[in-house]
């Protein structure tokens, strides 16, 4: 879990309705890793809220990974 990346805090989706799509949707999204660098991932939405978006993603060693980030750091991807 040392490697894991930072969270958008959980005050953020407090009160907000969370959708869940049937179909995850691809995006390219910056996260901050647990070194504090950086860096921009290509993943999947599977669930966001009006300011939050949680990714699931592989990080460079092929590891899955979790992370909801603020929705203005995801872009959609075709």
């Amino acid at each position: 879990m040392r490697d894991m990346a930072r969270q958008a805090p959980s005050q953020a989706t407090a009160g907000e309705s969370v959708r869940r799509p049937d179909v995850a949707v691809p995006v390219r999204a910056w996260i901050v890793d647990a070194r504090g660098r950086d860096v921009e991932v290509d993943g999947e939405a599977v669930a966001w809220t009006s300011r939050t978006v949680q990714v699931r993603y592989f990080d460079p060693h092929g590891r899955e990974g979790f992370v909801t980030v603020w929705a203005s750091a995801v872009t959609r991807r075709s």
